[in-house]
């Protein structure tokens, strides 16, 4: 049995329209139980949560999402606004940087790119930046309806907007894994954007394709109703994830929106903050990587039997059809 790398911390964030907000988030990323190499990679630091897919079946898509990666955190670190514009240009940086690791290619190299962005400095109201490109996804909790925030650029999800395919007949798709853009691929990278605003109380994901396949929307919503922390819901959905069979890479950001009130005032003094609680995490005998650009690292195990309820809870929503999640975007898988 491997454990699971994960990286927590938290932020609070001063608000005009009323008490401040509380972040809490949980990161992971792991190679999964098919793949000899993690092709993904993330950055989870306040305000900025991004996972970055690899393009399996190309040269180097670890160089592609390790690139956006860096480009992003350097963007963070310069103190920078994290606009449109600036994430854009560091979009356009890495694709530079790929084609300088990789050189000339077939093929090419390209990676996914999907995310959350807080955008409510100078805003009206707090709110999010949601960002896309290729079918690597954001969901969001909140009031017990799980919503996918992004829409796939994938011939699947294509063949399902025409009314071609149904959803059952997307799940095993032969096409399942072709998508139509990426990050890399002779196109300028311009994400698409979706505005939501923050919501007290909702869980969010932002995840690769790696935990989509394993397992359903309905899944993913009973992992975050019945997990306590975002730590607590990313080993949840890992373990049911690689004990469905993980046949791709696996990355996760789990991230709340808490309202400040006097517990988690005392517990998170100063701006920013970062946190750590022990956890108990573990995935099965899989190796692991640790998730890129992350704040604090936990390490713990969990028994076997954890593992299996988790995995036959995982097992026992595949057969339920998410309704909001159609209900949101109709036809999406």
């Amino acid at each position: 049995m491997s454990e699971l790398d994960v990286h927590s911390g938290s932020y609070r964030v001063p608000r005009s329209e009323g008490a401040d907000l509380i972040i809490r988030w949980a990161s992971a990323t792991d190679t999964g139980r098919k793949r000899e190499v993690n092709q993904d990679a993330l950055i989870a630091r306040f305000p900025l949560f991004v996972v970055a897919d690899g393009m399996g079946g190309h040269e180097a898509g670890e160089v592609a999402s390790a690139a956006v990666v860096d480009h992003l955190g350097t963007l963070l670190d310069s103190g920078a606004t994290v606009s449109r514009e600036n994430l854009e240009n560091s979009l356009r940086g890495a694709v530079h940087q790929m084609a300088e690791a990789v050189g000339p290619s077939e093929l090419g190299t390209g990676t996914t790119i999907t995310g959350v962005v807080y955008a409510g400095a100078g805003a009206a109201e707090s709110q999010w930046s949601v960002l896309n490109i290729g079918d690597s996804r954001v969901y969001r909790l909140a009031e017990g309806r799980l919503d996918q925030i992004t829409v796939d650029h994938s011939i699947v999800q294509e063949l399902l907007s025409a009314g071609a395919i149904s959803p059952a007949e997307a799940e095993n798709h032969p096409h399942g894994n072709v998508i139509t853009r990426a990050v890399g691929l002779n196109e300028d990278p311009i994400p698409d954007y979706v505005t939501v605003r923050t919501s007290p109380g909702a869980r969010w994901v932002v995840c690769s394709d790696g935990l989509t396949k394993e397992l359903t929307d309905y899944g993913i919503q009973h992992f975050l109703e019945t997990s306590e922390t975002p730590a607590d819901a990313l080993l949840a959905m890992f373990t049911a994830a690689l004990g469905n069979g993980g046949r791709d890479n696996i990355s996760a950001i789990v991230f709340d929106e808490l309202l400040d009130d006097a517990r988690i005032a005392a517990e998170t003094p100063g701006t920013p903050e970062t946190s750590s609680t022990p956890e108990t995490l573990s995935t099965p005998e899989t190796p692991g990587a640790p998730a890129a650009h992350s704040d604090v690292s936990t390490q713990a195990l969990v028994d076997e039997t954890a593992i299996e309820a988790a995995a036959h809870a995982a097992a026992d929503g595949a057969a339920v059809p998410d309704t909001a999640t159609e209900a949101a975007h109709p036809g999406a898988s």
